[in-house]
C-alpha cells in the first residue's frame, strides 16, 4: 500500500510530506521510503498560526479559519507529493495536521487539539485520509504523546543493549527501548521552541532560527539562568508525560530572566542549547540508554549535536539516517505508519509509552469519492524493517 505522511510539528515553519510503500510480511511490517518534501505554510497562513498559539488569546472565528487554510495547505502539500513522491498514485493519507493545544493540568493530559480539516485533503486529492490521531489515546487516559513509539519499538526492538530514539523538534522526546522490559516514551522538554522563539524575538522577526548553531557558538552559557531553567519542575516529573509550547514559550523565558542582568544575544541562545542538551542528555542517563539515536530539525544544528554528543560521553550518538531512514522526515513516515495501522484496523499506541490503559486504533478515516479499499485481516506487526536498512545495520 503506498500511503503519504503529512506532519508539521510545534516549530511550524513548513508541512513535511513522505511517501513509502508499506506492507506486513510474516508479522513483520516492511516500509519502502520513497522520497520526501518541504513546503513551507503560506506566510499569512504562518502569521495567523502565530498569532494564536499560547500563550496568545484568540477567537472561534480564528480557529475556525486556520483550521480552513491549515486543511487546504496540507492538501496541496497532498497532491504535490503524490505527484512528485508517489508516481502520481497513493492508496491513502495519513495527516497528522498541526497541534495548536495541548491541554495538560497535573501532569494528565485532557485533551489536545490538531487542526487541519482532512476533508479538503480527500477533496483535493481523492484519496481517503487518515487524521486525529491524538485524541482516541487521550481518551484511553494516555498522553497522546509522542505517538511515534511505537514506531521506535518496532523499529529498535532486539538492537543490543538500550537504544533511545531522540526527535529534537520544537519538543525534544525520547523511546527507550530496553532489550528486556517495557519500553517507555516522553517529552524531555524543550529543543528548538525555546531556542526558535529567542531567536525570532532576539534578531526582531530577521531569523527564526539559530543557524547552524552560529549564535551558540559564539556565546557563553549564562549559568544562573541554566540552574533558574533546568528547576522547571516538568524535568522531575516521572513519564510518561508530554508537553508542549503551551508551558515552554517566550513570557516563560522572560520570567525566568527576571531580575538578572541584560544577557547577551548570544549568550541567551548558548544557554537554550545548553538547556536542550542537559535535559535529553539526563532522560538517556536516567534510562540506561546506551546509543542515541537522533531525528528532527535540530539534528542540523551542528553545534547542538556536538554538545550533546559530548554531554552523552561514551554514549554513541548517530542520526536515524544511518539506519536508512531520513531524519528531516522520520515523523512524516512515522504517521504514515500510523495511518495504515489504523486502515488495517490494528492498534497503533503501547500504553507503557503513552500511559493509556491500553492500546487504541487511532484516528478518523475521511472516506475519499469511493468506498474504502477492502483490506485483507492482518495479525499486528511486532517488528518494523526499513527496506533500505540491511546494510546500516552492519555498519
Amino acid at each position: 500500500m503506498r500511503v503519504i505522511g503529512l506532519m508539521s510539528g510545534t516549530s511550524y515553519d513548513a508541512i513535511d510530506a513522505a511517501a513509502a510503500d508499506l506492507r506486513i510480511e510474516n508479522g513483520t511490517l516492511v516500509m519502502q521510503p520513497l522520497g520526501l518534501l518541504s513546503a513551507p505554510y503560506p506566510p499569512s497562513v504562518r502569521e495567523a498560526l502565530a498569532a494564536a498559539l499560547p500563550p496568545a488569546a484568540t477567537t472561534m472565528q480564528d480557529v475556525c479559519r486556520l483550521d480552513t487554510a491549515i486543511g487546504q495547505a496540507f492538501a496541496a502539500v497532498a497532491r504535490q507529493a503524490i505527484e512528485q513522491l508517489g508516481g502520481g498514485t497513493a492508496d491513502l493519507i495519513a495527516s497528522h495536521g498541526q497541534t495548536v493545544y495541548h491541554w495538560v493540568e497535573d501532569s494528565q493530559v485532557h485533551g489536545t487539539l490538531q487542526l487541519g480539516q482532512a476533508a479538503w485533503i480527500a477533496e483535493a486529492t481523492g484519496v481517503p485520509v487518515v487524521s486525529d490521531f491524538r485524541t482516541r489515546d487521550v481518551a484511553a487516559g494516555g498522553q497522546g504523546a509522542p505517538l511515534v513509539s511505537l514506531i521506535d519499538v518496532l523499529w529498535l526492538r532486539g538492537r543490543s543493549g538500550t537504544p533511545v530514539a531522540l526527535n529534537l523538534g520544537g519538543i525534544a522526546n525520547v523511546t527507550v527501548v530496553p532489550l528486556d522490559g517495557e519500553p517507555v516514551a516522553f517529552d524531555t522538554g524543550p529543543a528548538n521552541a525555546l531556542l526558535d522563539a529567542a531567536v525570532l524575538d532576539l534578531t526582531a522577526g530577521r531569523a527564526s532560527y539559530d543557524a547552524d548553531g552560529a549564535m551558540a557558538a559564539r556565546g557563553r552559557v549564562h549559568e544562573v539562568l541554566l540552574e533558574r531553567l533546568l528547576a522547571e519542575p516538568y524535568y522531575a516529573r516521572r513519564g510518561p508525560k508530554s508537553t508542549g509550547k503551551e508551558l515552554f514559550h517566550l513570557p516563560y523565558l522572560a520570567a525566568a530572566m527576571n531580575g538578572l542582568e541584560v544577557i547577551p544575544a548570544d549568550d541567551l541562545v548558548a544557554t537554550l542549547t545548553a538547556l536542550t542538551v542537559r535535559t535529553v542528555a539526563d532522560a538517556v542517563r536516567a534510562h540506561g540508554g546506551t546509543e542515541v539515536i537522533a531525528s528532527g530539525g535540530g539534528t542540523r544544528n551542528p553545534v547542538l549535536m556536538n554538545r550533546l554528543a559530548a554531554e552523552l560521553g561514551g554514549i554513541p550518538l548517530r542520526t536515524t539516517d544511518e539506519l536508512g531512514l531520513p531524519s528531516a522526515a522520520k515523523e512524516a513516515y512515522a504517521f504514515a505508519v500510523l495511518g495504515f495501522l489504523t486502515l488495517h484496523g490494528l492498534p497503533a499506541t503501547v500504553p507503557s509509552c503513552t500511559g493509556a490503559r491500553h492500546a487504541s486504533i487511532l484516528g478518523s478515516i475521511t472516506p475519499a469519492r469511493g468506498p474504502l479499499p477492502a483490506i485483507p485481516l492482518v495479525a499486528p506487526p511486532t517488528r518494523l524493517v526499513v527496506a533500505q536498512e540491511a546494510q546500516a545495520r552492519r555498519n
